[in-house]
């Protein structure tokens, strides 16, 4: 059985083409190439990106994450997976990568939004420790959704790096058992 080699790495510029269009197919359109762009040259950004390798052809993106870092604060903006690798822990991957980044900046704590109906989100955010911290009123503009505001502390503390180093383990060991190949 061939092993599927996935790349978990930070976007590079070569990439934007294909971030933007999966940006389109998850979120309709989110942020646009300059978007991106801009958060390519921001200090304050973390943007991370899974491609996957197939059969020696050329590499795909099929997720994406990002956050800001503001004062002592991870602000999550993005966290997508293509519809078609959803429920294979690639969520959970970008997530622990994501949160590391955060811990190496030195932040306590991670923020984000996320619609009140998205309920595999909901429930990935939860698994990590983050709870509802309020609620934005029809924060999403084409919809008129509300949007929940989730907290996560302590990123800081030794109890929270012990358990994302178990939460990665947990991850890695899922993909492998799926034939992926995790190549930093």
């Amino acid at each position: 059985m061939t092993l599927l080699e996935l790349q978990l790495k930070p976007l590079a510029a070569d990439q934007l083409e294909q971030v933007v269009s999966l940006d389109k197919i998850c979120f309709g359109g989110l942020w646009s190439l300059d978007g991106y762009q801009r958060e390519l040259s921001s200090p304050n950004s973390t943007l991370l990106v899974i491609s996957v390798t197939k059969n020696n052809e050329p590499s795909s993106i099929i997720g994406i994450g990002c956050f800001w870092a503001i004062l002592d604060e991870a602000h999550i903006t993005i966290l997508a997976v293509h519809p078609d690798y959803q429920g294979r822990g690639m969520g959970q991957l970008l997530l622990c990568a994501l949160l590391k980044d955060a811990i190496g900046r030195k932040l306590k704590r991670a923020t984000l939004e996320v619609r009140e109906s998205n309920f595999v989100a909901l429930s990935l955010y939860r698994k990590f420790g983050f709870k509802t911290a309020g609620k934005r009123k029809r924060y999403y503009p084409k919809t008129g959704e509300d949007a929940l505001i989730l907290w996560r502390g302590d990123l800081d503390q030794s109890e929270f790096i012990r358990d994302l180093k178990i939460w990665r383990d947990r991850v890695d060991k899922r993909l492998r058992q799926n034939q992926w190949k995790i190549v930093m």
